[in-house]
Protein backbone atom coordinates (compact mmCIF):
# COMPACT_ATOMS: atom_id res chain seq x y z
CA UNK A 1 0.00 0.00 0.00
CA UNK A 2 1.30 3.33 -0.81
CA UNK A 3 1.14 5.79 2.40
CA UNK A 4 2.53 9.47 2.74
CA UNK A 5 4.38 9.54 6.25
CA UNK A 6 4.78 12.26 8.22
CA UNK A 7 6.34 11.06 10.90
CA UNK A 8 8.72 13.20 12.97
CA UNK A 9 11.11 10.70 13.05
CA UNK A 10 12.63 8.38 11.78
CA UNK A 11 11.31 10.13 9.16
CA UNK A 12 10.62 9.82 5.91
CA UNK A 13 13.18 8.69 3.35
CA UNK A 14 13.28 9.49 -0.52
CA UNK A 15 12.18 6.67 -2.68
CA UNK A 16 15.13 6.41 -5.08
CA UNK A 17 17.73 5.97 -1.78
CA UNK A 18 15.58 3.16 -0.52
CA UNK A 19 15.72 1.93 -3.89
CA UNK A 20 19.45 1.77 -4.68
CA UNK A 21 19.88 0.71 -0.94
CA UNK A 22 17.75 -2.42 -2.13
CA UNK A 23 19.68 -2.94 -4.96
CA UNK A 24 23.19 -3.14 -3.03
CA UNK A 25 21.82 -4.29 0.32
CA UNK A 26 23.17 -8.33 -0.85
CA UNK A 27 25.88 -7.28 -2.89
CA UNK A 28 27.90 -3.45 -2.40
CA UNK A 29 29.93 -2.11 -5.59
CA UNK A 30 30.61 -5.97 -6.34
CA UNK A 31 32.35 -7.09 -3.26
CA UNK A 32 30.07 -9.70 -2.49
CA UNK A 33 29.30 -8.28 0.67
CA UNK A 34 26.49 -6.24 2.27
CA UNK A 35 27.55 -2.66 3.30
CA UNK A 36 26.27 -3.87 6.91
CA UNK A 37 29.08 -6.69 7.01
CA UNK A 38 31.75 -4.20 5.63
CA UNK A 39 34.69 -3.59 7.43
CA UNK A 40 35.03 0.32 9.32
CA UNK A 41 38.42 0.15 8.38
CA UNK A 42 38.04 -1.37 4.78
CA UNK A 43 39.04 0.83 1.50
CA UNK A 44 35.46 0.48 0.50
CA UNK A 45 34.00 1.89 3.42
CA UNK A 46 36.77 4.57 3.58
CA UNK A 47 35.17 5.54 0.34
CA UNK A 48 31.53 5.74 1.87
CA UNK A 49 32.48 8.14 4.69
CA UNK A 50 34.56 9.94 2.77
CA UNK A 51 32.25 10.58 0.02
CA UNK A 52 29.63 11.32 2.36
CA UNK A 53 31.73 14.02 4.69
CA UNK A 54 32.59 15.54 0.94
CA UNK A 55 29.07 15.94 0.51
CA UNK A 56 28.16 17.57 3.56
CA UNK A 57 30.59 20.07 3.43
CA UNK A 58 29.59 21.40 -0.36
CA UNK A 59 25.86 21.15 0.62
CA UNK A 60 26.62 23.62 3.41
CA UNK A 61 29.26 25.45 2.47
CA UNK A 62 31.68 23.98 5.51
CA UNK A 63 35.03 26.21 6.02
CA UNK A 64 38.14 24.04 6.14
CA UNK A 65 38.90 24.99 9.66
CA UNK A 66 35.75 22.89 10.91
CA UNK A 67 35.86 18.98 11.24
CA UNK A 68 32.82 16.78 10.79
CA UNK A 69 32.23 13.96 13.20
CA UNK A 70 30.09 10.92 12.16
CA UNK A 71 29.14 9.77 15.71
CA UNK A 72 26.55 7.35 17.92
CA UNK A 73 24.38 8.20 20.62
CA UNK A 74 22.11 10.94 19.01
CA UNK A 75 21.09 14.31 19.52
CA UNK A 76 20.52 12.94 23.20
CA UNK A 77 24.10 11.99 23.66
CA UNK A 78 25.17 15.31 22.28
CA UNK A 79 23.49 16.76 25.09
CA UNK A 80 26.14 15.53 27.62
CA UNK A 81 28.60 15.50 24.87
CA UNK A 82 28.30 19.39 24.29
CA UNK A 83 28.90 20.42 28.14
CA UNK A 84 31.47 17.80 28.01
CA UNK A 85 33.99 19.44 25.86
CA UNK A 86 32.95 22.98 26.47
CA UNK A 87 32.26 23.97 30.03
CA UNK A 88 35.70 24.44 30.59
CA UNK A 89 36.43 27.04 28.26
CA UNK A 90 36.38 29.36 30.81
CA UNK A 91 37.13 28.92 34.47
CA UNK A 92 33.38 29.85 35.65
CA UNK A 93 32.11 26.47 34.07
CA UNK A 94 29.00 28.58 33.33
CA UNK A 95 27.00 28.22 30.13
CA UNK A 96 24.00 29.87 28.56
CA UNK A 97 20.96 27.82 27.51
CA UNK A 98 18.29 29.48 25.38
CA UNK A 99 15.07 26.84 26.15
CA UNK A 100 12.05 27.06 23.62
CA UNK A 101 11.22 23.80 24.18
CA UNK A 102 11.60 20.14 25.42
CA UNK A 103 14.63 19.16 23.81
CA UNK A 104 16.62 22.70 24.57
CA UNK A 105 14.97 21.76 28.22
CA UNK A 106 15.97 18.43 28.42
CA UNK A 107 19.53 19.49 26.87
CA UNK A 108 19.81 21.70 30.44
CA UNK A 109 19.21 19.05 32.47
CA UNK A 110 22.19 17.24 31.35
CA UNK A 111 24.35 20.70 31.11
CA UNK A 112 23.80 20.67 34.71
CA UNK A 113 25.77 17.78 35.54
CA UNK A 114 28.76 19.17 34.52
CA UNK A 115 28.38 22.90 35.48
CA UNK A 116 26.49 26.20 35.93
CA UNK A 117 23.29 26.69 33.64
CA UNK A 118 21.99 30.52 32.87
CA UNK A 119 19.14 30.11 31.53
CA UNK A 120 18.44 33.01 28.53
CA UNK A 121 14.92 33.82 28.42
CA UNK A 122 11.91 33.57 31.25
CA UNK A 123 10.71 30.43 32.01
CA UNK A 124 7.80 29.87 29.26
CA UNK A 125 4.34 28.54 30.66
CA UNK A 126 3.64 27.26 27.47
CA UNK A 127 6.38 26.63 24.27
CA UNK A 128 4.32 28.74 21.47
CA UNK A 129 7.29 31.29 20.30
CA UNK A 130 10.64 33.02 21.22
CA UNK A 131 10.47 35.71 23.69
CA UNK A 132 11.98 38.68 21.87
CA UNK A 133 15.70 39.18 22.33
CA UNK A 134 15.46 42.53 24.73
CA UNK A 135 14.57 39.54 27.21
CA UNK A 136 16.99 37.37 27.14
CA UNK A 137 19.77 37.68 29.95
CA UNK A 138 23.15 36.80 27.98
CA UNK A 139 26.15 35.71 30.33
CA UNK A 140 29.43 37.79 28.65
CA UNK A 141 31.22 35.14 30.60
CA UNK A 142 29.45 32.00 29.72
CA UNK A 143 31.72 29.08 28.35
CA UNK A 144 28.88 28.70 25.44
CA UNK A 145 25.55 29.43 24.28
CA UNK A 146 23.12 26.26 23.50
CA UNK A 147 20.02 26.57 21.54
CA UNK A 148 17.56 24.55 19.60
CA UNK A 149 17.13 25.90 15.81
CA UNK A 150 13.75 23.55 15.50
CA UNK A 151 11.60 22.19 18.93
CA UNK A 152 10.37 18.87 17.07
CA UNK A 153 7.44 18.40 19.16
CA UNK A 154 6.48 22.36 19.42
CA UNK A 155 7.01 23.05 16.41
CA UNK A 156 9.00 26.29 16.85
CA UNK A 157 11.86 27.15 14.51
CA UNK A 158 14.22 29.95 14.84
CA UNK A 159 13.75 32.21 11.79
CA UNK A 160 17.65 33.98 12.01
CA UNK A 161 20.62 32.98 14.29
CA UNK A 162 21.41 34.37 17.89
CA UNK A 163 23.93 36.95 18.48
CA UNK A 164 26.21 35.97 21.14
CA UNK A 165 29.05 38.89 20.56
CA UNK A 166 31.98 36.51 20.23
CA UNK A 167 31.33 33.44 22.81
CA UNK A 168 30.69 30.19 21.13
CA UNK A 169 27.90 29.17 19.60
CA UNK A 170 25.91 25.75 20.23
CA UNK A 171 22.96 24.80 18.00
CA UNK A 172 20.79 21.55 17.86
CA UNK A 173 19.89 21.46 14.23
CA UNK A 174 18.67 17.68 14.41
CA UNK A 175 15.20 18.44 12.83
CA UNK A 176 16.20 21.07 10.76
CA UNK A 177 19.33 20.26 9.06
CA UNK A 178 19.53 21.04 5.12
CA UNK A 179 16.45 22.53 5.04
CA UNK A 180 17.66 25.99 4.57
CA UNK A 181 21.26 27.61 4.02
CA UNK A 182 22.70 28.44 7.36
CA UNK A 183 26.33 30.18 7.79
CA UNK A 184 28.53 27.85 9.53
CA UNK A 185 30.89 30.17 10.45
CA UNK A 186 28.77 31.70 12.90
CA UNK A 187 29.01 28.51 14.65
CA UNK A 188 31.63 26.42 17.36
CA UNK A 189 29.38 23.20 17.23
CA UNK A 190 26.44 22.06 15.45
CA UNK A 191 24.93 18.67 15.70
CA UNK A 192 22.55 16.90 14.37
CA UNK A 193 20.91 13.64 14.38
CA UNK A 194 20.25 11.95 10.83
CA UNK A 195 16.45 10.36 11.12
CA UNK A 196 14.70 13.74 10.50
CA UNK A 197 16.28 15.07 6.79
CA UNK A 198 19.34 12.72 6.45
CA UNK A 199 19.05 9.69 7.04
CA UNK A 200 17.77 6.29 9.22
CA UNK A 201 18.92 6.92 13.05
CA UNK A 202 21.86 5.71 13.86
CA UNK A 203 24.24 8.20 13.19
CA UNK A 204 24.75 11.81 14.09
CA UNK A 205 26.39 14.59 12.47
CA UNK A 206 28.78 17.18 14.83
CA UNK A 207 30.25 19.66 13.09
CA UNK A 208 32.90 21.94 15.25
CA UNK A 209 35.42 24.51 15.19
CA UNK A 210 39.09 23.41 15.02
CA UNK A 211 39.99 25.98 17.85
CA UNK A 212 36.94 24.19 20.34
CA UNK A 213 39.18 20.57 20.02
CA UNK A 214 40.90 19.73 22.67
CA UNK A 215 39.30 21.26 25.77
CA UNK A 216 37.17 18.03 26.82
CA UNK A 217 37.11 17.85 30.70
CA UNK A 218 39.24 14.41 32.26
CA UNK A 219 35.99 12.63 32.95
CA UNK A 220 34.74 12.53 29.74
CA UNK A 221 34.13 9.60 27.95
CA UNK A 222 36.50 9.03 24.67
CA UNK A 223 33.80 7.83 22.90
CA UNK A 224 32.60 11.83 23.21
CA UNK A 225 36.02 13.67 22.90
CA UNK A 226 35.73 15.54 19.95
CA UNK A 227 39.79 15.90 19.58
CA UNK A 228 39.48 12.29 20.12
CA UNK A 229 37.21 11.34 17.33
CA UNK A 230 38.04 14.23 15.04
CA UNK A 231 42.01 12.94 15.10
CA UNK A 232 40.73 9.20 14.18
CA UNK A 233 38.12 10.19 11.38
CA UNK A 234 35.04 9.29 13.37
CA UNK A 235 36.54 5.86 13.05
CA UNK A 236 38.43 5.22 16.92
CA UNK A 237 35.97 2.63 17.53
CA UNK A 238 33.06 0.87 15.05
CA UNK A 239 31.37 3.64 13.19
CA UNK A 240 27.32 3.46 12.46
CA UNK A 241 28.68 2.18 9.26
CA UNK A 242 25.46 1.16 7.53
CA UNK A 243 23.88 4.29 8.66
CA UNK A 244 26.68 6.46 7.37
CA UNK A 245 25.74 4.52 4.08
CA UNK A 246 22.09 5.67 4.00
CA UNK A 247 23.46 9.67 5.14
CA UNK A 248 25.48 9.16 2.26
CA UNK A 249 22.79 8.56 -0.05
CA UNK A 250 20.26 11.07 1.36
CA UNK A 251 22.98 13.62 0.88
CA UNK A 252 23.56 12.81 -2.81
CA UNK A 253 20.19 12.99 -3.44
CA UNK A 254 19.58 16.26 -2.15
CA UNK A 255 22.37 17.13 -4.45
CA UNK A 256 20.81 16.19 -7.27
CA UNK A 257 17.40 17.63 -6.39
CA UNK A 258 18.93 21.41 -6.36
CA UNK A 259 20.44 21.21 -3.23
CA UNK A 260 19.63 22.86 0.50
CA UNK A 261 18.87 26.11 -1.45
CA UNK A 262 16.23 24.11 -3.21
CA UNK A 263 15.26 22.17 -0.10
CA UNK A 264 14.66 25.27 1.69
CA UNK A 265 12.04 26.55 -1.43
CA UNK A 266 10.36 23.27 -0.97
CA UNK A 267 9.87 23.50 2.68
CA UNK A 268 8.70 26.79 2.39
CA UNK A 269 6.22 25.62 -0.32
CA UNK A 270 5.17 23.07 2.11
CA UNK A 271 5.04 25.04 5.34
CA UNK A 272 3.33 27.65 4.16
CA UNK A 273 0.20 25.70 2.14
CA UNK A 274 -0.62 23.84 5.70
CA UNK A 275 -0.16 27.08 7.86
CA UNK A 276 -2.92 28.63 4.80
CA UNK A 277 -5.25 26.22 5.78
CA UNK A 278 -5.06 26.19 9.33
CA UNK A 279 -5.60 30.37 9.68
CA UNK A 280 -7.86 30.41 7.31
CA UNK A 281 -10.43 27.55 8.75
CA UNK A 282 -12.11 30.03 10.78
CA UNK A 283 -11.63 27.98 13.96
CA UNK A 284 -11.48 24.68 12.95
CA UNK A 285 -8.28 24.39 12.70
CA UNK A 286 -5.62 25.82 15.85
CA UNK A 287 -2.03 26.23 15.26
CA UNK A 288 -0.14 26.38 18.61
CA UNK A 289 2.72 28.72 17.70
CA UNK A 290 3.39 32.12 16.90
CA UNK A 291 3.34 32.96 13.65
CA UNK A 292 7.06 34.49 13.87
CA UNK A 293 7.94 31.39 15.44
CA UNK A 294 6.54 28.28 13.40
CA UNK A 295 8.36 25.25 11.91
CA UNK A 296 8.85 24.98 8.65
CA UNK A 297 9.66 20.92 9.73
CA UNK A 298 7.07 20.40 12.12
CA UNK A 299 3.63 22.12 12.02
CA UNK A 300 1.21 20.89 15.20
CA UNK A 301 -2.40 22.40 15.38
CA UNK A 302 -5.85 21.51 17.13
CA UNK A 303 -8.90 20.87 16.12
CA UNK A 304 -12.14 22.18 16.83
CA UNK A 305 -11.12 24.31 19.62
CA UNK A 306 -7.28 25.82 21.15
CA UNK A 307 -7.64 22.98 23.92
CA UNK A 308 -9.16 20.56 20.80
CA UNK A 309 -11.55 18.27 20.35
CA UNK A 310 -10.46 14.40 21.47
CA UNK A 311 -13.22 13.18 19.10
CA UNK A 312 -12.32 15.03 16.02
CA UNK A 313 -8.45 14.39 16.72
CA UNK A 314 -9.41 10.85 16.40
CA UNK A 315 -11.80 11.03 13.57
CA UNK A 316 -9.07 12.69 11.79
CA UNK A 317 -6.56 10.51 11.94
CA UNK A 318 -8.37 7.60 11.52
CA UNK A 319 -9.82 9.49 8.02
CA UNK A 320 -6.38 10.04 6.89
CA UNK A 321 -5.27 6.61 7.54
CA UNK A 322 -7.78 5.73 5.32
CA UNK A 323 -6.38 8.49 2.97
CA UNK A 324 -2.70 6.57 3.23
CA UNK A 325 -1.64 9.54 5.56
CA UNK A 326 0.23 8.38 8.27
CA UNK A 327 1.89 8.76 11.73
CA UNK A 328 -0.11 12.44 12.19
CA UNK A 329 -0.67 11.99 15.82
CA UNK A 330 1.43 14.64 17.97
CA UNK A 331 3.88 13.77 20.40
CA UNK A 332 1.81 12.38 23.67
CA UNK A 333 3.25 15.56 25.81
CA UNK A 334 1.46 17.82 23.94
CA UNK A 335 -1.34 15.56 21.49
CA UNK A 336 -3.41 17.13 18.69
CA UNK A 337 -1.79 16.92 15.40
CA UNK A 338 1.42 16.98 13.96
CA UNK A 339 2.33 17.23 10.45
CA UNK A 340 6.34 16.50 9.83
CA UNK A 341 7.08 17.99 6.41
CA UNK A 342 10.77 16.99 6.08
CA UNK A 343 12.86 17.21 2.67
CA UNK A 344 11.95 13.65 1.80
CA UNK A 345 7.98 14.57 1.45
CA UNK A 346 7.32 16.23 -1.70
CA UNK A 347 5.28 19.31 -2.47
CA UNK A 348 2.88 16.74 -3.98
CA UNK A 349 2.23 14.78 -1.03
CA UNK A 350 2.10 18.68 1.26
CA UNK A 351 -0.62 19.36 -1.58
CA UNK A 352 -2.69 16.59 -0.92
CA UNK A 353 -2.61 16.85 2.97
CA UNK A 354 -3.46 20.55 2.16
CA UNK A 355 -6.42 18.79 0.39
CA UNK A 356 -7.36 16.30 2.84
CA UNK A 357 -7.26 19.15 5.22
CA UNK A 358 -9.87 21.00 3.15
CA UNK A 359 -12.15 18.06 3.05
CA UNK A 360 -12.22 17.20 6.31
CA UNK A 361 -13.45 20.15 7.66
CA UNK A 362 -16.16 20.45 4.87
CA UNK A 363 -17.57 17.04 5.68
CA UNK A 364 -17.19 17.95 9.59
CA UNK A 365 -17.45 21.45 10.13
CA UNK A 366 -20.79 21.52 11.62
CA UNK A 367 -19.52 19.37 13.97
CA UNK A 368 -17.68 22.19 16.18
CA UNK A 369 -19.65 23.73 18.65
Amino acid sequence: MSVINFSAGPAKLPKAVLETAQSEMLNYNNTGLSVMELSHRSADFTKIITGAEKNLRELLDIPENYKVLFKQGGGTGQFSAVPLNLMGLKPGRCADYIVTGSWSAKAVQEAEKYGKVNKVVPKLSKYSGIPDVDQWTLNPEASYVYYCANETIHGVEFPYIPETNGVPLVCDMSSNMLSRPVDVSKFGVIFAGAQKNMGCAGVTIVIIREDLLGKADPQCPVTYDYKVQAGNNSLYNTAPTYNIYILGLVLQWVKEQGGVKKMSENADLKSKAVYEVVDNSNGFYNATVEPCSRSRMNVPFRIGSKEGNETLENLFLEEAKQNGMIQLKGHRSVGGIRASLYNALSVDEARAFVQFLKDFQAKHQMEVV
